[in-house]
């Protein structure tokens, strides 16, 4: 029997790095799971690499007609939901001066709109004693300069699962959230990179990252599925994965 099995779980932005490690590691103990994306490449490497381990959804968390069509396909499929992460988010970096409208509202839409609807529409498929994870970011409290609009949402987001976690008391669900740092993922969380870019961002986050050295996929999932599944007593939190970036650790007297 694997730690997860007999549970039902839902993986919102699912089909590729953090989220995908996520599933992976819910597959491996046995969970039955459901993830969306919406990149068709990453749709079907994600059918490819989990076979009928798991049921791959096309989904856009920013479409609502999608998030009503996915909440019928999760009752169709799983019946209800023990855990639901939801891991929605994109980013673009530019000084305020420079961010424009369509930006705004794209970050907006996908990564605060997209994470609210997709809830409450899921909301009543979620078991009592079940729970919610949001992927926030360490953003949240560094304030770095050219994410003003991503770090905007993801505070949103971190708002709104607050508020949910007391909602949510009477019937035992706990919401927290995981705040990534600098993390060995394809884009590194910010799409269209190319590989200097990607290399020159590896760079600059091992050398201000306080444990130099980036994060791993593997060690944001343990965070993840710890907030899930174990940490029984706890809801309403951001956990910090960031190597003590967020809280500026040094380990000089």
């Amino acid at each position: 029997m694997g730690a997860y099995a007999g549970k039902r779980a839902v993986v919102v932005g699912g089909t590729h790095g953090m989220g995908m490690g996520v599933v992976e590691e819910l597959v491996a103990g046995g969970a039955r799971v459901l993830l969306t994306g919406r990149n068709e490449r990453n749709l079907e490497e994600a059918r490819a690499k989990l076979g009928p381990d798991a049921h791959v959804v096309r989904a856009d968390a920013a479409d609502l007609a999608d998030v009503d069509a996915l909440a019928a396909t999760v009752r169709e499929e799983l019946g209800g939901i023990d855990f639901l992460h939801v891991n929605v988010g994109v980013s673009g970096l530019a000084p305020v001066a420079e961010v424009t409208e369509e930006a705004y509202d794209w970050m907006f839409d996908v990564n605060t709109k997209g994470a609210f609807f997709t809830v409450q529409r899921l909301l009543p498929l979620i078991s009592d004693h079940g729970s919610i994870v949001f992927t926030t970011a360490v953003t949240n409290v560094t304030g770095s300069a050219g994410m003003s609009v991503y770090t905007g949402t993801k505070a949103a987001v971190l708002g709104f699962g607050r508020v949910l976690a007391s909602e949510l008391l009477p019937r035992g669900i706990r919401v927290n959230a995981v705040a990534p740092g600098f993390i060995d993922t394809p884009s590194m969380g910010v799409p269209g990179l190319t590989e200097e870019q990607r290399e020159e961002f590896m760079r600059v986050g091992d050398a201000t990252t306080p444990m130099g050295r980036h994060g791993t996929i593997a060690e944001v999932a343990r965070a993840v599925l710890f907030l899930g599944f174990e940490a029984t007593f706890t809801s309403g939190q951001e956990i910090l994965v960031d190597g003590g970036l967020g809280l500026g650790l040094s380990s000089q007297f």
